[in-house]
């Protein structure tokens, strides 16, 4: 993450809007003096900033971190796809305070062929931030349901922690409908990073039709590289 690209972006997004950095300061809440040092690489913003630049310019939040305006191409809905499909490198979440700017960013994919994951994790000695911004199934697309579940949760050796939970119960929908509904954005799990695995992380997902049937998957969660952090 270059922080001296990201700071030239949001210059340019500033400029080509028109906007003095005391303005562009003002729709924010921050000073002109943040703003200046975002724009000299001394500081970014953090990640409720940074989702606000996004919705406010119409830019993914992906390309605020990678510093510049990238084609994205999105996997089609309701596809069935029969081979290996390559995990796409996800969001990074950005969560750094003024007093602590050690924060290392890991991205969040899914190992299972049947299910795109797209996510980032922040992590520091202190504090780990889970940020699940997308989920898609790429099998059983047309099936509908009535109650579904999505359950983030941590396993370390028997025991299952839940992280967060999401739930519907309502009309028929299909799994993609309501996966397109759901986002995971954890700001401080009590967990440090150095605790996790590269598969300690899932999220469990459980279906039920009209007719009472229920289908479960298990979705193993795998960071980049290994989140380990040395004390």
């Amino acid at each position: 993450m270059d922080q001296n690209k990201i700071g030239e972006f949001i210059k340019k997004l500033r400029k080509d809007n028109n906007l003095t950095q005391k303005e562009f300061a003002e729709l924010f809440g921050v000073t002109y003096q943040a703003v200046s040092k975002w724009e000299n690489g001394l500081n970014i913003p953090d990640i409720a900033i940074l989702k606000e630049i996004s919705d406010k310019f119409h830019v993914d939040i992906n390309e605020l971190l990678d510093g510049e305006a990238k084609k994205v191409s999105y996997v089609k809905r309701y596809v069935i796809i029969g081979s290996c499909l390559l995990v796409v490198i996800g969001l990074f979440l950005v969560y750094q305070f003024t007093h602590n700017h050690d924060f290392i960013f890991k991205t969040v994919s899914s190992s299972c062929d049947d299910f795109q994951v797209l996510g980032s994790m922040a992590y520091n000695d202190n504090k780990t931030s889970i940020y699940i911004s997308s989920i898609d199934c790429l099998s059983n697309v047309e099936e509908k349901y009535t109650t579904i579940s999505c359950v983030l949760y941590e396993q370390v050796d028997n025991t299952k922690t839940e992280i967060s939970r999401s739930t519907y119960e309502g009309e028929d929908i299909t799994l993609n409908d309501y996966l397109n509904t759901i986002e995971f954005n954890i700001d401080d799990y009590e967990s440090a990073c150095r605790y996790y695995t590269e598969d300690s992380l899932s999220i469990e997902l459980r279906a039920e039709n009209q007719e009472g049937q229920v289908i479960t998957y298990e979705i193993p969660l795998v960071l980049k590289d290994n989140c380990s952090y040395s004390t």
